[in-house]
């Protein structure tokens, strides 16, 4: 008999080989590179360089080599600081920097003769510049992604922050009760809309249909995001637009959470002209994030949720059988004949006045000649809500809906050069 743990071995290794096998070359990672000199402008090789993360103490270090060149790769968007040690030197301290989605920056570390126990720090730079990477974009930051008044707390509105990216039709608001089409509707780059791809955490959310994003993240679980657009790299592709490229939130050393509520209703709105009251509308969009340390400096958790709910309507005007005419009673401008008094003579000649049909007497259909089928479907359309023949029924149609939205993440810090999350 094959015991639990084999299978469990046999479950382990399909799941360890799927993940390989679905791994993409895309993500919301940068890099920091550098070089290490002398005050003369020589290179320092095995300078030990730290990169520390400002929000969960994590540490990369890497020693510079035989021409000073440093690097760290796949780093997670944050706030950090880098620290260069080496004997016979001042310790050189570079304060806390933002690393922005798929940013490339440089950093360059110039050594002065002292002992290590002295620090240079340097505060006042220029803000950091992405020489190593030719592409363009605009990273919407993560104040402006979190507190930015959103209708419907659509995070893809954003998009507009960037300077090549345009809206169109329908691309605002909640998606609830709109059409799927206009969920990513923006033209990125000079092309047309959904044209574009969307990520999160580097793996894509469009669907095969016309390149459709199939959600629109939660957007207190989203730290930041990059609108690109141009000379994009080769790891990129499914797009003629541009790339929006979100990064999710991770937890930090201390614990944060919020909780909001955003109510909407019709106590305010104004009353549309064709209709007696005011439709109803009610909107609740609520939810929360939480997030913190499991272990300090190693294993850290968030969590978010996001709910919403919609009852509304829309005016909705259209043209059904008036009293009369439920009664076979017609106006007389519509003359109404008897449709089995042809005579033969019409018969393949529609030249003929009338072709020999009879006119009801009045313009009204007896009893006995209306469609049995017909008067049954009379009953289950509704009486006219004014007098006129046409556009005679004006109502409120109930619409809305529901959406609920989980995040949960964790990150761990395995080693001071391997990280998962």
């Amino acid at each position: 008999m094959i015991s639990h743990k084999f299978w469990f071995r046999i479950l382990a290794t399909v799941l360890l080989l799927g993940c390989c096998f679905t791994a993409r070359g895309q993500s919301t990672f940068g890099s920091i590179s550098g070089t290490v000199k002398d005050a003369t402008g020589a290179a320092v090789p095995d300078a030990q360089v730290t990169l520390t993360s400002t929000a969960t103490g994590a540490k990369e270090t890497f020693s510079s080599d035989q021409s000073g060149l440093y690097s760290f790769v796949n780093v997670n968007p944050g706030e950090y600081t880098i620290d260069v040690d080496k004997t016979g030197f001042k310790r050189f301290q570079r304060a806390a920097f933002d690393l922005q989605v798929q940013q490339s920056v440089r950093i360059d570390a110039v050594m002065e003769v002292g002992a290590n126990t002295q620090t240079v720090v340097v505060t006042a730079l220029a803000p950091l510049l992405q020489t190593d990477n030719a592409s363009l974009g605009q990273v919407i930051d993560e104040r402006k992604t979190n507190e930015t008044p959103l209708n419907g707390r659509n995070v893809f509105n954003l998009i507009t922050l960037s300077p090549a990216a345009i809206a169109q039709g329908g691309s605002g608001g909640s998606q609830v009760g709109q059409n799927p089409f206009s969920w990513g509707n923006y033209q990125v780059g000079g092309s047309f809309g959904n044209e574009s791809a969307e990520y999160v955490d580097g793996q894509p959310v469009n669907i095969g249909y016309i390149n459709l994003p199939i959600l629109i993240p939660d957007q207190d679980a989203i730290s930041e995001f990059k609108v690109q657009y141009n000379n994009l790299g080769p790891e990129w592709g499914r797009f003629s637009g541009g790339i929006v490229n979100l990064s999710t939130k991770g937890g930090t050393n201390t614990f944060h959470g919020e909780a909001y509520e955003y109510l909407r209703n019709k106590v305010l709105n104004s009353r549309p002209y064709f209709v007696a009251t005011t439709p109803p509308y009610v909107q609740n969009q609520f939810g929360g994030t939480f997030g913190g340390p499991v272990i300090k400096d190693k294993t850290f958790f968030f969590f978010a949720y996001d709910g919403y709910r919609q009852r509304a309507s829309s005016v909705v005007t259209t043209t059904v059988p008036t009293v009369g005419e439920r009664s076979g009673a017609f106006p007389a401008d519509t003359p109404i004949y008897d449709p089995l008094s042809i005579s033969a003579a019409c018969v393949g000649n529609s030249t003929a006045a009338n072709c020999g049909r009879t006119q009801f007497a009045n313009n009204i259909v007896p009893t006995g000649s209306i469609n049995s089928a017909a008067a049954l479907e009379l009953k289950y359309l509704p009486l006219p809500t004014n007098s006129a023949e046409n556009n005679n029924f004006t109502s409120a149609a109930p619409s809305g809906g529901n959406t609920n939205q989980y995040v949960a993440r964790v990150d761990q810090n395995l080693t001071s050069t391997q990280h998962i999350f």
